[in-house]
């Protein structure tokens, strides 16, 4: 997974996994997401991220099961 976050346009880019993106999805006028052939997710792009998460404060934590 990499989680990129573009501070001179305010977009976070979350990539799930590597994959072929066959379509991409609005699921609003400021989120995208992007499928493989399967239709699973592959990536998600949110514009406008610092109102919308707190992407610029981003923490990584790994949980064991």
């Amino acid at each position: 997974m990499k989680i990129q976050y573009f501070k001179n346009t305010d977009t976070l880019y979350i990539e799930f996994r590597k994959a072929d993106i066959v379509e991409s999805r609005d699921l609003d006028e400021d989120t995208v997401i992007d499928v493989d052939a399967d239709g699973n997710i592959v990536a998600m792009t949110m514009e406008h991220a610092r109102n919308r998460t707190d992407a610029p404060n981003l923490t990584f934590e790994e949980v064991a099961a």
